[in-house]
């Protein structure tokens, strides 16, 4: 095997020493930009709409993690579709920045070469107009995941939480977990209709959360549930949460100063923020 092979493949090998280690860790994967095409399109429950991406373009996918993300890259205003350059394992981002929308992937089936891609649809959302339009046979680029956070199986509990732009990582986590894991998982919806069947393991509690009428990221139900929570003594727990940046910022306080746990025991990420387009929580 050359020195070249070795290095493309290191991220594997520090993929399974942290899934057989003590904390989470976000591992790296050689970044990719590829050209896919819509295979079909369906709606899960009333509040996630799926495209299923394939073509050639698919084969060499890597998938490792729940919560690892692409970017849908879109044609500028004007038309011009510009892309990102392969560098190495990285890529080159031309400036001024490409029009791209960030998403969990729910599914990669390698044989199928089919990738799932679950947006929550609302009212003039670039990839939510998108996907509404979609046919099989148009071309999407995608760029990534240039990485995922890898959480061992040795922690005694989980918790997971979020809304529904949380809920395709929440429910491949849930599907990835060893049949054995124990913890809770919380998901806010708008009503009973969005809610979707969950493969969970047998110790798991999974509790929905409805808005009841509230405009998505109000309210405190999920923080309410969040902290509502009681950890075994002598346990060991990681925490994930995403959703409406502000909505869950009091569940950093919480497991910071409850929970008190450390750094790489949890991760709570804003996948989004009322009233800001394209949100990036690294850039606020």
């Amino acid at each position: 095997m050359s020195a070249a092979t070795d290095h493309r493949h290191r991220h594997l090998d520090r993929i399974e020493e942290v899934r057989t280690g003590r904390h989470a860790e976000k591992v790296g994967y050689p970044i990719g930009i590829r050209a896919t095409e819509v295979v079909r399109t369906a709606m899960v429950g009333t509040g996630l709409l799926r495209v299923t991406l394939g073509g050639a373009g698919a084969a060499g996918f890597e998938a490792h993690a729940p919560d690892e993300h692409v970017k849908l890259i879109f044609p500028d205003p004007d038309g011009t579709l510009r892309l990102p350059e392969r560098n190495g394992a990285m890529l080159r981002w031309p400036r001024p920045a490409l029009v791209s929308r960030e998403y969990t992937v729910r599914r990669y089936d390698p044989v199928a070469r089919e990738i799932d891609i679950d947006i929550a649809p609302h009212d003039g959302g670039l990839a939510s107009d998108w996907a509404h339009a979609a046919r099989p046979g148009d071309v999407m680029h995608l760029a990534g995941p240039p990485g995922g956070l890898i959480v061992p199986d040795s922690y005694d509990r989980y918790l997971l939480a979020g809304d529904i732009t949380a809920l395709p990582a929440i429910a491949r986590r849930l599907e990835e977990f060893p049949r054995s894991a124990k913890g809770w998982a919380f998901i806010e919806v708008a009503d009973a209709a969005q809610e979707i069947e969950l493969s969970a393991p047998e110790g798991f509690e999974v509790r929905w959360l409805h808005r009841c009428g509230l405009p998505a990221g109000t309210g405190d139900a999920l923080v309410r549930a969040v902290t509502g929570v009681s950890v075994p003594e002598g346990e060991r727990a990681y925490v994930w949460v995403a959703g409406e940046a502000g909505q869950i910022k009091p569940l950093r306080r919480w497991v910071r100063d409850e929970l008190r746990l450390a750094k790489a025991d949890h991760d709570i990420t804003g996948y989004w923020k009322r009233g800001v387009a394209d949100f990036d929580e690294d850039e606020h």
